[in-house]
């Protein structure tokens, strides 16, 4: 049996931003979901499974005009986040088992 991955892209946009991406992402619907991460840095995390990964990049690229963001890496202070910590967690315990 294939293992479904969870993929957390994180992006830096303007904050009145925000909305609007994660009403994008909402439409789409099964493609991805939006947390905001950090609120005052307006960065948030967008995440996808393995099968939508290439659509949700195809998705950020195509408002890219609309909207300023810029793709960073994951925070390292996501420790106030449970979700966002087991996340981390389980992504570099998958690293570290290859």
């Amino acid at each position: 049996m294939r293992r479904m991955r969870l993929h957390d892209i994180y992006l830096e946009i303007p904050p009145e931003h925000i909305a609007y991406v994660k009403f994008i992402f909402e439409s789409y619907e099964e493609v991805g979901i939006i947390r905001t991460v950090d609120r005052k840095k307006a960065i948030i995390v967008l995440l996808a499974m393995n099968d939508f990964f290439t659509t949700a990049h195809k998705i950020l690229d195509s408002i890219k005009d609309d909207v300023p963001l810029r793709e960073i890496p994951r925070p390292a202070d996501m420790n106030d986040d449970w979700f966002m910590a087991e996340l981390a967690r389980e992504s570099s315990d998958e690293h570290t088992d290859r």
